[in-house]
């Protein structure tokens, strides 16, 4: 119901932008968030945006190079990542809170979608 796409593999101080549809339902009820997992790493809170997209929430690793954002009508949300560097390198997912408002623990997720890679490179 939820699909991420976008990653690939870009060099240091390069951008990406990932991209999160959405189908079989609608979400726009929900705050949505994304996440990453590294190999061998917990997977971890990146950003979340509310419902309407009014409030957003960063991880402290991300603020300032990354922005999520959402286009309800088409029922997609984005992560738009500058300035990327090595340890960005991790499979990232998208996901679809149980509440309208932003969450940044993984318990207030139930929607998740299948990760993109993103390579970084030095």
């Amino acid at each position: 119901q939820l699909q991420a796409s976008g990653g690939g593999l870009v060099q240091a101080g390069g951008s990406l932008r990932l991209s999160c549809a959405a189908s079989g339902r609608t979400f726009i009820n929900n705050a949505m968030g994304w996440f990453r997992q590294a190999p061998g790493k917990e997977r971890d809170f990146l950003a979340s945006i509310s419902w309407r997209g009014a409030t957003t929430n960063y991880a402290d690793s991300v603020k300032g190079r990354f922005t999520i954002s959402r286009d309800n009508a088409k029922n997609m949300v984005y992560l738009q990542m500058n300035s990327l560097k090595p340890e960005d390198t991790a499979v990232y997912y998208c996901a679809a809170a149980r509440g309208s408002y932003s969450g940044t623990y993984l318990t207030q997720y139930n929607y998740w979608g299948q990760g993109t890679q993103v390579t970084v490179s030095s």
